[in-house]
């Protein structure tokens, strides 16, 4: 069992950055592939970004790559999310998934734990 808490959200303005982190509990963290996922409202879940669980790759939707980074730390058990050169289009709730032993999938259906979400919010 894995639980997950993100952090980090809030209000910004258009061309601002934010970083979103996302806690886990337990001991196996670096065996979960850790995604970040995004629901606009009257939107669908959409990917966001992935990291797999080793070597650490990363994956990203097309609509972020180039302004948002993923990372993890698997001491201190938490995957971030940088995001640079927020568009209004960006606003959403962020929620983070864990896959166990997961290679970075981009589909929701893989992900068994998912976090409450955060909300961020970009004005133009």
């Amino acid at each position: 069992q894995v639980q997950l808490v993100e952090s980090g959200g809030g209000l910004v303005q258009a061309g601002n950055s934010l970083r979103l982190s996302c806690a886990a509990s337990g001991r196996t963290f670096s065996t979960y592939a850790m995604g970040w996922f995004r629901q606009a409202p009257g939107k669908e879940r959409e990917f966001v970004a992935a990291i797999n669980w080793s070597p650490g790759s990363t994956y990203y939707a097309d609509s972020v790559k180039g302004r948002f980074t993923i990372s993890r730390d698997n001491v201190k058990n938490t995957v971030y999310l940088q995001m640079n050169s927020l568009k209004p289009e960006d606003t959403a709730v962020y929620y983070c998934a864990a896959d166990r032993w997961g290679d970075g999938a981009t589909g929701a259906q893989h992900y068994e734990y998912w976090g409450q979400g955060t909300q961020v919010t970009v004005s133009s």
